[in-house]
């Protein structure tokens, strides 16, 4: 097998209950190595894979080539268990009905979410695997699974490596006093209790593709940047790099989520129960972690699903009867407290203006765009209109409705819903963490020099 024929990257991104596959090739035209691309990207799309309810079974798989060809939708699979079993399910389908020799696959880059004192991806060797287990207290939820599919991927495919990108990285910007919290520092330090920030990957998409969008330089942009899925996060940036986001020392805190509360008065747990520091038994909270009570409630049980009853912020929106909004305070009291989806609904818009205004004091008011990303951020037509009225003080374009309501369904990365280009613009991005990986994979030179 020739070094050209071996161009194939892997992206693999593991979440608490889904696993989410992209193949991508490095296409070395020419015999030009990635460094000499001027292309917007340095990989061509393959495919996509998912496999959701891991932890709900029959988990679901799903299988689309890059030209649009649905190969498999939400099929069941009895057979997976966890992401291991997911992984392997997936490595099968692949070799069976794909005529991909796992052997053409250079690279398997890995989304980790908690890096720690990680600054830059990390090739994975036994003393880096055990580095991210013991960073996994941090991130229960995802760095566990993260890391069971990594063990399955180093033995199943012993003539890849395996890459680690963390989510982290992205942050490592934010200034000292940000990223510092008020307690004893030489506790802090010793015990890495610092804000890390995560959703790294996401906002280095969005941020790249925004720059290109409107044609700027990235380090002359000010943005502030709304990843908002059932794990939601803020990111101010400054001349191009992080400057605070709202996730900290995990991905629990800032705004709420579909099963996470997001910030809260810390004691609020201990008056919750009385259970708060016993380790959980639930096995599929984590793979190989201890957790406690108040972190199962906080991370699993809390949310809008505590609140309505269900995960779907689309279920959310539709129920909340938005139709029903009036000028009169005393009214939308009264329908927040007779209606759980309105409630859920005002409590996240809250909290994002919270984020949009804090940030855009730190940012002295110059900021080029607001941008929704996340799949809540790209399909919620009718959060980003409300939100969109909220910030119009704040001098950012109004919202154009018949743009709005295109927006989930354009095929454009980047797209503007501003009515007025001259204010502060209002964009949508659809942010990709798998083609962030094989992108930083296929321009990192020293992966390539000895393929």
């Amino acid at each position: 097998m020739t070094s050209l024929e071996k161009n194939l990257i892997l992206s693999v991104n593991a979440g608490s209950s889904s696993l989410k596959i992209s193949l991508f090739s490095v296409p070395f035209p020419n015999g030009q190595k990635p460094k000499d691309f001027s292309h917007p990207e340095p990989v061509n799309l393959v495919f996509v894979s998912s496999i959701s309810s891991i932890s709900a079974p029959p988990a679901k798989f799903t299988f689309k080539l890059a030209t649009g060809e649905q190969r498999l939708k939400d099929e069941p699979v009895e057979s997976i268990k966890d992401h291991s079993t997911a992984f392997h399910h997936f490595l099968e389908y692949l070799e069976k009905h794909c005529s991909i020799p796992k052997q053409r696959i250079v690279y398997v880059c890995h989304r980790v979410v908690h890096g720690g004192d990680y600054l830059e991806r990390v090739e994975i060797n036994q003393e880096a695997y055990h580095h991210l287990e013991r960073l996994s207290d941090l991130a229960p939820l995802h760095n566990g699974a993260a890391l069971s599919v990594i063990k399955v991927c180093v033995d199943a495919l012993s003539e890849t490596r395996s890459i680690a990108y963390f989510d982290t990285s992205f942050h490592r910007s934010i200034p000292h006093h940000i990223s510092s919290y008020a307690i004893d520092q030489k506790i802090a330090t010793e015990r890495g209790l610092k804000k890390y920030g995560f959703h790294g990957l996401s906002y280095g998409f969005i941020l790249r593709s925004v720059s290109r969008f409107l044609d700027k330089p990235a380090e002359s942009l000010n943005l502030i940047l709304l990843h908002l899925g059932s794990g939601a996060s803020a990111c101010a940036i400054k001349a191009g790099k992080s400057y605070d986001t709202s996730m900290e020392l995990t991905p629990l805190s800032g705004l709420p989520g579909a099963t996470r509360a997001g910030s809260i008065d810390p004691s609020l747990i201990f008056h919750y129960t009385n259970k708060a520091g016993r380790i959980t038994h639930d096995p599929s909270m984590a793979t190989h972690v201890g957790v406690t009570m108040a972190e199962d409630i906080l991370n699993r049980k809390a949310g809008w699903k505590a609140i309505t009853g269900t995960t779907d912020f689309g279920e959310v929106t539709s129920k909340a009867d938005l139709s029903a909004s009036s000028t009169n305070e005393e009214d939308e009291e009264e329908l927040r407290k007779s209606n759980p989806a309105r409630l859920a609904f005002d409590i996240f818009v809250d909290r994002i203006l919270h984020f949009v205004g804090s940030y855009y004091l730190k940012l002295g008011s110059d900021v080029d765009a607001l941008v929704f990303a996340g799949g809540i951020g790209e399909k919620g037509a009718d959060l980003r209109r409300i939100i969109g009225q909220k910030v119009e003080c704040l001098g950012f374009s109004k919202i154009d409705e018949e743009m709005n309501a295109k927006a989930a369904k354009a095929d454009d990365v980047v797209m503007d819903i501003s009515v007025e280009a001259k204010k502060k613009r209002v964009l949508v991005c659809k942010t990709d963490e798998q083609l962030e990986m094989a992108r930083q994979c296929a321009l990192d030179q020293r992966f390539w020099e000895q393929v």
